[in-house]
């Protein structure tokens, strides 16, 4: 193999940090946004579509390809990334959200959780293990370890008591993946919004040692400024020289205070999903293109974007063609969303490496506050 995982910190500003990830299947610039696929797919999106966003890194997910079209069947026909027609990195979630979240007569147990699926009701079994094997299976560049998110609102004994299992089911996991030269394996700390709870959660994973280490458990209804709290000092407990991922963030604002507090990367069905719902993100804040204020309006999303959206069409053609439930509606508005998130990691990177962040955030905030925010 060409090269191994690696990852370098190229600059600083602050807590933020600018750097690169090298894998077998090229770089990932970071600060990162990786766009969600969850089922072989970024909804409404070519995978070279996805690229001409700036997207280095898609994200795919165990438990709906697990059941759907199964790991067994996408492995037999090449691997995650040839079934998908995307040759640069994958990570691979490890399934333990989604079977909180969407699955059915879940018995959580030493071992793992039997689950039956939201699909079809069929009887399954997911451990560290099995999922260590089925993001084998897909061929991941990034694997993550199998852990267990408890249900929000929880008593701090309750949290810990969930943190301690997702830490034993991280060994057991290291120890499943085994020795995979080119790829990586990232633990997960969990500890709610307890500062003990993460510490000691941060350090049982750098005791059993991975390639990157990701912050769980937020972005799940606790508010953005108890997140906030958490990530003031949670990124301090992991390793420097390893890629921090704050995992399902978020909204724009989010995003740029993670990185403000040291996250190297984030992912988010919120764009993609927006962009079908009829919401677009701009520099300026949401808009909500279903609104009939705009049904007359020939100006563009955004007048200082470039993608095909604001390029080729007015606000009035994207009213119409949503409300007529044409499919190029949920096409251009997720293209445009996707190219603002990345345009908004560029920035960063590009603010962090020149040592300007805080001018950067602070327009950034007085764009937002300036412009044609609607209600939703």
């Amino acid at each position: 193999m060409a090269q191994m995982f690696g990852f370098s910190v190229e600059a600083t500003d602050g807590s933020a940090r600018k750097g690169v990830i090298r894998t077998p299947r090229g770089e990932i610039r970071t600060p990162a946004f990786m766009p969600v696929g969850t089922a072989a797919t970024v909804k409404a999106m070519l995978p070279g579509s996805v690229r001409e966003t700036g997207a280095d890194i898609l994200l795919g997910n165990t438990y709906h390809l697990m059941l759907r079209p199964t790991a067994e069947r996408i492995a037999r026909l090449g691997g995650l990334h040839r079934f998908m027609n995307w040759e640069r990195p994958i990570l691979t979630d490890s399934g333990g959200f989604q079977v909180m979240s969407l699955a059915s007569l879940r018995k959580l147990t030493e071992e793992g959780v039997r689950f039956s699926s939201h699909i079809d009701g069929s009887k399954h079994m997911l451990s560290p293990e099995r999922s260590m094997e089925i993001q084998k299976l897909l061929g991941s560049d990034i694997v993550m370890c199998f852990d267990e998110c408890p249900a929000l609102p929880a008593t701090e004994a309750e949290v810990a008591r969930s943190m301690a299992l997702s830490m034993r089911w991280a060994q057991r996991s290291r120890d499943a993946f085994g020795d995979r030269p080119g790829h990586a394996l990232f633990g997960i700390m969990q500890g709610g919004v307890t500062r003990d709870l993460r510490e000691e959660s941060a350090k049982a994973l750098t005791e059993i040692g991975f390639d990157g280490y990701a912050v769980g458990g937020l972005a799940v209804g606790e508010g953005q400024e108890a997140m906030f709290g958490v990530l003031d000092y949670a990124p301090g407990f992991l390793p420097q020289d390893k890629p921090r991922y704050l995992m399902g963030v978020g909204k724009p604002d989010d995003i740029v205070g993670a990185v403000e507090r040291g996250i190297d990367m984030m992912d988010c069905v919120l764009p993609s999903r927006s962009g079908r719902t009829g919401q677009a993100w701009t520099r300026r804040g949401q808009v909500n293109i279903k609104n009939a204020r705009h049904q007359d309006d020939p100006r563009p999303l955004d007048e200082d974007c470039t993608c095909p959206a604001c390029r080729g069409y007015s606000r009035a053609y994207l009213h119409h063609v949503f409300k007529a439930q044409e499919m190029i509606s949920g096409m251009l508005l997720t293209w445009h969303n996707l190219h603002y998130y990345q345009e908004l990691m560029q920035g960063l990177r590009d603010a962090i490496g020149s040592g300007q962040l805080a001018a950067f955030v602070a327009n950034f905030h007085a764009q937002r506050q300036a412009g044609d925010i609607e209600p939703i």
